[in-house]
């Protein structure tokens, strides 16, 4: 099926050579001698793709760049412009523009340029089709499994993993559009950001797939009669040589008056990992600067509860904003290496004990969050 392709320049000519060769590519060739006109047409034709130049009286190339992806973000827009005119050029990449071409055209550029877009439009497709398939499939399972409390906790993520997804696909997709100008314009730096950008998202798709394997074989909690003191021992030995690396200081602070109760083992394991992770992944703030770096975890006995666990860093706390998405589904401060599911599990997992999770932070300071388990020893 033909595209249709919009052009847009206040040259006549311009427009006249362009829709030439741009029909001879198999386009259906619409143009516009201003950007109002162009919003005109663009509105009733909705073309896939927009070429249009830079400059132009009244509304020009960038004002219309941001217009038309206002109205409709999927749309491919590639810049014509003069060789003096580069600065605004990258100015208009950072407003989503898909490439620029120099005038005078080259045929062979602008055929770059439109098979760029082309694969764009097509790769947004996949993903959408991609992530429409995912939520049919996945609701599916839920309602076959809806009994099943395991799934239905799936369920009610739906959304979230969708959006987790979105996401990530968006970052792939930018950091291949950073490294393929960076080979083009020959960029180091280009390359280096685009590089970093890919690396980033792959890591986040690794670290997506093993948490949700966790998160799925989580199957309910088996209930032993055990010393609360145990899991924390073993997170400590288990990350004491990972903090080091990371010039921090790891210590564990248990009480001696602590009584056996039933409750998961592997699971409050998991859900100190998790929270022990957190404290030493976290980033210092400025007011932190120069202090050392302190992650302690700490057991206690609390009136009503068998046993309390708390995980307190001084590594700058968190801002009102994060405090309020903390325990939201999928919501991560770690940026491309972030998945948000540990804190999902860990709430699951106490959840399942009926017991008690919270934290306490101050901005500048430090965190301390804190599990109550309750007071059960026998089933």
């Amino acid at each position: 099926m033909k595209k249709t392709i919009l052009i847009v320049d206040d040259e006549e000519g311009i427009r006249k050579v362009l829709g030439i060769s741009l029909s001879d590519m198999g386009y259906i060739v619409i143009s516009a001698e201003n950007g109002e006109t162009a919003l005109e047409l663009f509105r009733n034709s909705k073309p896939q793709i927009v070429l249009t130049d830079i400059k132009m009286p009244n509304m020009d190339g960038i004002e219309l760049l941001r217009c038309l992806k206002k109205e409709a973000p999927d749309t491919e827009v590639i810049m014509i412009t003069g060789h003096g005119d580069i600065d605004l050029a990258i100015k208009s990449l950072k407003f989503e523009a898909t490439d620029f071409v120099t005038k005078p055209v080259n045929d062979e550029v602008l055929e770059i340029a439109l098979k760029r877009a082309e694969e764009r439009i097509s790769m947004k497709r996949q993903i959408r089709e991609y992530t429409e398939n995912l939520e049919q499939l996945v609701e599916e399972k839920s309602r076959q499994l809806v009994e099943a409390e395991r799934m239905a906790a799936v369920g009610q993520t739906i959304a979230g993993l969708s959006h987790a997804i979105k996401n990530i696909a968006s970052g792939l997709k930018g950091g291949t559009f950073v490294l393929e100008k960076g080979m083009e314009l020959n960029n180091k730096k280009y390359l280096r950001e685009g590089w970093e950008m890919v690396k980033g998202n792959v890591d986040k798709i690794k670290n997506l797939s093993l948490d949700l394997l966790n998160y799925g074989k989580n199957s309910g909690a088996v209930f032993l009669l055990c010393d609360p003191n145990t899991p924390v021992t073993e997170v400590v030995k288990l990350m004491k040589s990972g903090a080091g690396e990371k010039a921090i200081s790891l210590t564990v602070d248990l009480a001696a008056d602590l009584k056996p109760l039933y409750f998961d083992p592997e699971g409050i394991h998991r859900c100190i990992l998790n929270l022990v992770a957190n404290a030493i992944d976290a980033r210092s703030t400025e007011n932190t600067e120069g202090r050392v770096k302190e992650v302690t975890v700490r057991t206690l006995k609390r009136e009503g509860w068998g046993a309390e666990y708390q995980v307190i860093d001084n590594c700058g706390g968190m801002p009102d904003e994060i405090k309020k998405q903390v325990f939201r589904n999928f919501f991560s401060t770690k940026g491309s290496f972030g998945t948000g599911i540990g804190l999902m599990l860990t709430k699951k997992i106490i959840d399942e004990h009926k017991g008690f999770i919270g934290f306490e932070s101050e901005e500048g300071v430090g965190s301390n969050f804190i599990i109550r388990l309750p007071e059960k020893d026998k089933l």
